[in-house]
């Protein structure tokens, strides 16, 4: 007998979903409990279903809710379902696929693949068959409805498609999907491209053994009349140039021309799909050859997406005139943040930390208000890597189009000119440089435009071109720039005051010292902006506050400059509660002023430790009462406690021994143990980082706890957590220096993990040469323990370090090489030369260091005799010789 409803039960169901459309929060909150009642009946879920697909005498919206209701208790539940249940559920799904009602098609389409998904792709053996065959029935709900169902299940369990467990359904199903590519319904013709898109990236065997044929079906679609189609057919091309491109290649020609066409599509889903084409290919190495023919009329259609569209105006209404500082932020408009957690990086040579690792992506512009990514976007993103690829080819076909586009009456097209010209900043910045002397100013002016947009995009252009700015006589454009980038700093629009401080903080990056003659006009600004943003705003000015302080470092330490600042910083500070996220940035623009400050920020130091000290300990305590009773308590947000740590970091950096007192007036020490061997790298990232500073900074405290922290650091010495292994491996050398001798029942601990780590293929720069310092400080303190294992790394030790600037870290390291050196002669003999090169990589060593790299040198001359030393010597590069005869007599 089939299950049949209960008249009473029916009705209250049909209550239920009627209040659950309810705006009230009274009656929702009652609607949720009501359901967790329901809940406990199981033949609840038969009523949903019921509801669902047989009372056609409701309305369509109640239909669909009982639907989505159903989905959340399969999705929380579906393993307590009784076997009648789930099986009448099945049936009824695969019986009403085909509802004349879309709404009512596409719910049972998420409820199928929502159970599909919970493991019962396997236990459901009939159900891609029978989805299969329903697309050959006459009715199109049902074909229509089926696929919509077998789309959503492609997406879902691509993986478990392309796999042995259901016997391989993909070698029926692609076929089988390939036939509907010339189905007359546009809607069929659509879902089969995108089942069939579901499994190009992860290569899926059926669909590489007919990948010819699917080519074929999407160059026939080519000028299909339906834009969903088109849509799907660019996707399609867009992912083959990642994974197939050698199949492409013979057509390539036709396919850049067809997506030429569509970029400029009417339909700009369309064209942002096609527009994808051009960032993809631009990573491919053949872009140069496959394009350059083409760059005359691609470059004007990127160009002409790159302006505002009529729908992105009104959506920015206000942002094109008004002004609106004194509004304040809805919570939406606030993006979460991530705090990027401390990492101890070494100086190289010619300037402050290396380019090229983990260094953020800087987002092209930025529209807030609209849908993230748009045309606007990716055209402006498809042009900046072009620059990267074509380098200075680009601007023959640019410079026409941008003198019309940077002079224009019309604002948008003015202000899409400004934004073409950041975007080409990096790529082509060798030929733009002698056009750079009459441009900035015109940006420059750029920035008291009427409208709004026009002075937001002038100040990130600007920011791109902050280098040369900042290579060029300080009164010549840095003055000019800085002086009116402060003022909309206070401009009366949130948009351009978000601008300004981003803009202001990259040019605070290049231009480092240089602005220090500027440094009350630049404070009494971000200060007095203090007192005008809003919410969204002050996260940014934090920002600019913080790269200030680690641009201009301890010339910020002046009693006037502490006296504008703190005020302000420290109101802030006890505004805010203890859970509240805005805390981050704050306690990140603190470190780096605490860290500035130096002796300046003695004053303030005392609340500020100790509140870094209870964030720590509130959640260390909440993540142990989660860890006990997870169903009582919430996980505590974690980023409270790193970023409370790197403050202490920052504290400890910058008072250096006067933060004595404070850690032996609190509990740190036993924290940082427990932070330590914490779940989340990030957080045992900042643990060392601190646990490091600490050890230069008093570390009477660290002492008595080294024999319990050691195995901690000893077992963070791995590789796959970068960051962690990297701040692990440079406390454990900033210990040696402090530990001496006592170091050496630790040696065993640590020393093979570091000899590993050194020799590995592609390990990050930052890395090696934090290991590289590390083990030459513990050969340093123990060179009786390290000095056998010399042979084993000095070649990749010496590569990793003659990089580095001259420093105190660098110094105790080639001292622990000499002194292992004297131990262990043999152990650098195969090497020799890249010791010498090692050695020539210093500018000036200390006189005492200087003469041992001497005694060295002579040494091992002497040791092998003139002759062979002449012949040894013809093999070093010329400069390498120069130097070592100019320093060292060799």
């Amino acid at each position: 007998m089939e299950w049949q409803p209960d008249e009473q039960g029916l009705q209250q169901v049909l209550q239920l979903l009627k209040d659950s459309q309810s705006p009230d929060t009274a009656t929702q909150r009652a609607v949720q409990e009501k359901l967790e009642q329901l809940n406990q009946f199981p033949d609840f879920n038969n009523y949903l279903i019921f509801v669902l697909t047989s009372l056609k005498s409701e309305d369509e919206p109640t239909r669909s809710l009982s639907g989505l209701i159903l989905k959340n208790n399969v999705k929380a539940h579906y393993q307590n379902f009784p076997p009648a249940v789930a099986d009448f559920i099945k049936r009824e799904c695969l019986n009403n696929i085909g509802d004349p009602s879309p709404l009512i098609r596409a719910t049972i389409g998420i409820l199928i693949t929502t159970i599909a998904s919970k493991g019962e792709l396997q236990t459901w053996p009939e159900l891609l068959p029978q989805l299969c065959n329903l697309l050959n029935s006459e009715d199109y709900n049902t074909c229509e409805g089926s696929f919509g169902a077998l789309q959503k299940i492609c997406e879902d369990s691509s993986e478990l498609l392309d796999s042995d467990a259901l016997n391989r359904p993909l070698n029926i199903m692609i076929p089988k999907f390939l036939q509907f590519f010339k189905h007359c319904s546009p809607k069929i013709r659509s879902h089969a491209i995108a089942c069939v898109n579901q499994f190009i990236i992860g290569r899926a065997q059926a669909l590489m053994d007919n990948i010819d044929t699917f080519i074929e079906s999407l160059f026939a679609l080519a000028g299909d009349e339906d834009c969903e189609v088109r849509k799907n057919v660019c996707r399609a091309l867009v992912m083959l140039l990642e994974v197939r491109i050698d199949r492409l290649i013979p057509h390539m020609h036709s396919i850049i021309q067809y997506m030429l066409q569509r970029t400029q599509d009417a339909d700009e889903n369309v064209a942002l799909e096609a527009c994808e084409f051009w960032l993809t290919l631009a990573e491919q190495p053949i872009c140069k050859e496959a394009l350059s023919g083409h760059l005359v009329q691609l470059i004007p259609i990127l160009v002409n997406g790159m302006k505002y569209s009529e729908i992105d105006i009104i959506l920015l209404k206000g942002d094109v005139e008004e002004e609106d500082d004194n509004v304040p932020d809805s919570e939406q408009d606030i993006k979460p943040r991530f705090h990027k957690s401390r990492t101890v990086t070494l100086q190289h040579e010619g300037g402050e930390g290396e380019e090229g690792e983990d260094i953020d992506e800087d987002e092209d512009d930025d529209d807030d208000t609209l849908s993230d990514w748009n045309l606007r976007k990716c055209s402006a993103a498809a042009l900046d890597v072009l620059a990267n690829v074509f380098r200075d080819d680009l601007l023959p076909h640019l410079l026409p189009l941008l003198k019309g586009l940077l002079f224009h009456p019309d604002w948008v097209t003015k202000e899409s000119g400004i934004l073409v010209l950041g975007a080409i900043a990096e790529g082509c910045m060798q030929g733009m440089v002698q056009y750079l002397p009459e441009l900035i100013p015109h940006l420059i002016q750029c920035l008291c435009d009427k409208k709004a947009l026009v002075r937001s995009i002038a100040c990130w252009t600007l920011s791109r071109y902050a280098h040369w700015v900042v290579s060029q006589p300080p009164d010549a454009h840095l003055k000019p720039l800085m002086t009116e980038l402060l003022k909309r700093i206070l401009d009366g629009n949130k948009r351009v005051q978000e601008a300004a401080c981003s803009a202001f903080a990259t040019l605070e990056e290049e231009a480092c010292t240089e602005l220090v003659p500027y440094l009350s006009f630049i404070l009494d600004t971000l200060v007095f902006a203090f007192g005008k943003y809003q919410h969204k705003n002050l996260l940014i000015l934090y920002d600019a506050i913080g790269t200030l302080a680690d641009s201009v470092g301890h010339h910020l330490n002046q009693p006037e400059y502490i006296q504008k600042l703190m005020p302000p910083l420290i109101q802030k500070w006890n505004e805010l509660k203890d859970e509240d996220k805005d805390l981050f940035p704050l306690l990140e623009c603190l470190s780096s002023v605490a860290t500035a400050l130096q002796s300046g920020f003695l004053p303030y130091c005392e609340p500020v430790y100790q509140r870094c000290v209870t964030l720590v300990q509130k959640t260390l305590a909440q993540a142990m009462m989660y860890s006990q009773q997870p169903d009582q308590y919430e996980a505590p947000d974690k980023d409270f406690m790193i970023v409370a740590l790197d403050l202490l970091s920052g504290l400890a950096e910058g008072l250096g021994g006067h933060v004595d007192q404070l850690v032996a007036r609190s509990n740190i020490m036993t924290l940082l143990f427990q932070c330590m061997q914490d779940t989340m790298p990030e957080v045992r990232q900042s643990s060392f980082a601190l646990l490091g500073d600490l050890t230069k900074a008093c570390f009477p405290h660290v002492k008595p706890c080294i024999a319990e922290f050691m195995p901690i650091l000893g077992t963070n010495l791995n590789p796959e957590f970068i960051s962690v292994c990297n701040n692990a491996t440079w406390a454990i050398g900033e210990i040696c220096m402090q530990m001496g001798v006592e170091m050496q029942p630790y040696v065993a601990l640590v020393l093979p993990h570091l000899v590993e780590i050194i020799n590995r293929p592609n390990t990050p720069k930052t890395l090696l040469e934090n290991t590289a310092i590390t083990i030459g400080r513990l050969g340093y303190v123990c060179p009786q323990e390290v000095a056998p294992m010399l042979q084993q790394f000095i070649r990749p030790w010496c590569t990793s370090l003659r990089n580095i600037r001259d420093n105190e870290e660098k110094d105790s390291a080639f001292r622990g090489i000499c002194v292992m050196i004297g131990v262990n002669p043999g152990g650098v003999v195969q090497d020799f030369i890249f010791f010498c090169d090692a050695v020539a990589s210093w500018v000036n060593p200390k006189d005492d260091l200087r003469d041992m790299f001497y005694k060295i040198l002579h040494g091992f001359k002497d040791q092998v005799g003139e002759e062979n030393w002449q012949q040894f010597s013809e093999q070093f590069p010329p400069i390498l010789k120069e130097r070592l005869s100019a320093c060292y007599g060799v």
